[in-house]
């Protein structure tokens, strides 16, 4: 199961490699058309926002995979070891229902969008709304594992529920460590 997600940890970071790269050669090489050339690519401007809708949703399961969205832990870390794992499977029901959401409509958008075209490329309006499927079910996979981390390991959930300082804190935290060690001649 991590060879899988490992995998799949790879296509999505090359998908996000490509939409970025292909957005900023679609908008410089327009930019410099127009300017230099009074001329452009009609349909860059169109590909240029599909692939950032893509780029934005397959950076959310990314970001979802390695537990870099923002997130309160003042509650939990409060908590008795099988509190926190009641309250971690409680909340990944919560986000499996609401991923449930976005994938039944976005499903729903898909199938009803597959004949509308869009204005410049002509490609189906299906190829936006399909992102939504992509999203809810990557996302979906990663909480299916995580619960199975949570509820089957012996310290997965310590895992799982590691907290990602912010940058702010890390530098606070090695000033006053770096003071201490000043004040009492490098000794900690």
């Amino acid at each position: 199961m991590t060879k899988i997600l490992l995998l799949f940890s790879k296509f999505t970071d090359v998908l996000m490699a490509i939409c970025l790269t292909s957005m900023a050669i679609l908008v410089f090489g327009n930019v410099v058309l127009r300017y230099a050339f009074d001329s452009g690519i009609p349909w860059s401007e169109e590909m240029s926002r599909f692939f950032f809708v893509w780029l934005t949703f397959l950076g959310a399961i990314g970001a979802f995979k390695d537990n870099s969205h923002l997130g309160v832990d003042m509650f939990i870390k409060k908590l008795p070891r099988q509190a926190k794992r009641l309250c971690y499977v409680i909340s990944n029901l919560i986000v499996l229902y609401v991923l449930w959401l976005v994938f039944d409509g976005s499903w729903k958008s898909t199938s009803v969008s597959t004949n509308a075209h869009a204005p410049a490329t002509g490609l189906p309006m299906s190829y936006i709304y399909g992102i939504g499927v992509v999203m809810s079910v990557g996302m979906g996979i990663i909480v299916l594992y995580h619960l199975y981390l949570a509820l089957f390991l012996k310290d997965g959930l310590d895992q799982l529920l590691v907290r990602k300082d912010s940058e702010e804190e890390i530098l606070l935290e090695n000033m006053g460590t770096n003071q201490k060690q000043s004040l009492t001649g490098g000794n900690p």
